[in-house]
């Protein structure tokens, strides 16, 4: 099975260049402004499009993206309105692969079976699931792969050679690589550490490695970019609209612009 992930990165590496993966929160700051920001990151310079799945309890993620989360719960956003986002951009693009970013419990809640085929239905190509460990792949990594979906899974410093091949056993897409310990968007990587450590699981893996958690510039996006396949950033998005929020948290005609300036300026440094 090729999926879309999978065709993006081959064409990628005929290109020799890494991907440049971001991540939004569907329905930050409200369902209508999150399809006009997801619908101009390809024009932008994305290459993969990770949808956060919004959750009460999303305890990988830091302040700015925590926040994000918050708004679009007040906003009303669920599980049903994230697929229908998806449905709508894939009306519109039918080749920019998209993962859905989140936690497990919002997809029980919904229905595994359920969420899998309407997620496959609406368009979407790959799964991260920040909580789940390779030993319960039962619950969610087997199935999905069965339906045609991309488990996506992250890999951290601590990785260590005893532990990578548990890892990667049954990943597929891509590997995204957490570069910093901690929570997102807190801490800058180090750039030293990562190319060393995605060099090490590289000997565990085939698949391409995405480095993310921290990236906020293109001068980092550079960096990273020599080394790994894909850079991802979220964290510097989320942030790009909140400041571009009025008083009153809500969305203003600058919110879409202001993260559609800082894509394009990251890209540049991917593509560089």
């Amino acid at each position: 099975m090729s999926t879309r992930i999978d065709q993006r990165f081959a064409a990628l590496k005929q290109e020799g260049r890494a991907a440049l993966v971001t991540f939004i929160t569907a329905g930050d700051p409200d369902y209508e402004t999150s399809l006009k920001i997801i619908q101009g990151l390809p024009k932008a310079g994305a290459d993969i499009i990770e949808f956060g799945m919004p959750f009460t309890d999303p305890m990988a993620d830091g302040p700015a993206i925590q926040a994000g989360g918050l708004r679009a719960l007040a906003s009303g956003q669920n599980m049903k309105k994230t697929l229908k986002l998806v449905k709508a951009f894939r009306a519109g693009d039918k080749e920019t692969p998209v993962v859905l970013m989140g936690y497990y419990n919002p997809i029980y809640v919904y229905g595994v079976d359920k969420f899998l085929i309407d997620a496959k239905k609406v368009g979407a190509d790959g799964l991260i699931i920040v909580d789940l460990p390779p030993e319960e792949d039962d619950e969610l990594c087997l199935p999905a792969m069965a339906a045609g979906l991309n488990f996506i899974r992250l890999a951290t410093p601590t990785t260590d050679d005893q532990r990578a091949p548990a890892v990667f056993k049954n990943t597929s897409g891509f590997v995204y690589y957490v570069s910093v310990l901690g929570i997102t968007g807190t801490k800058a990587p180090d750039l030293k550490s990562v190319k060393a450590n995605v060099n090490r699981l590289r000997k565990h893996t085939s698949l391409p490695i995405s480095v993310g958690f921290g990236v906020k510039s293109a001068e980092q996006a550079r960096t990273i970019a020599k080394d790994a396949d894909g850079v991802v950033v979220g964290s510097a998005l989320v942030s790009a609209i909140a400041n571009s929020l009025d008083k009153k948290g809500k969305a203003t005609a600058k919110t879409p612009k202001a993260v559609h300036t800082l894509v394009a300026e990251i890209a540049k440094g991917v593509r560089s």
